[in-house]
């Protein structure tokens, strides 16, 4: 069965149909953001079609943050480090640019091997791809 739907919303009721949808729905982004979002759509005369991916992609990054930081719970690391903390100049003979390369995961797409070396606990192993042994 359908329900018709009447095109005269006021914008109280429209936030509120729209409160009632994502929790139903159960879309928490969309539900905290839409207001902020909705306006910074006004303000930029984005299309409809603008508007809805700008709600739907903050949805999907937010989920995926989400699942990130339920996975790096599940994992019940000691404690919490990743390279946007790490101290580069702490160590001049890492070299940052290869760390970066070697975290955008470009050489497990490639099928290329990487060894790992150096003592457990010193915060960062120091990494290097066959790629970089033949580059």
């Amino acid at each position: 069965m359908t329900v018709k739907r009447h095109r005269g919303l006021t914008e109280q009721a429209a936030d509120a149909a729209i409160e009632a949808s994502c929790m139903a729905l159960r879309l928490p982004t969309i539900r905290s953001q839409f207001a902020g979002i909705a306006t910074d759509a006004a303000k930029g005369q984005m299309t409809y079609r603008g508007f809805l991916a700008e709600l739907l992609l903050a949805e999907c990054d937010d989920r995926a943050r989400r699942r990130s930081e339920r996975r790096i719970k599940a994992a019940s690391f000691p404690r919490e480090k990743s390279l946007r903390q790490f101290d580069f100049d702490a160590n001049p003979n890492i070299d940052p640019v290869v760390i970066h390369t070697l975290a955008s995961c470009e050489w497990v797409k490639k099928g290329l091997p990487l060894c790992l070396i150096g003592d457990s606990g010193t915060g960062l192993a120091q990494a290097r791809a066959r790629a970089e042994a033949t580059g």
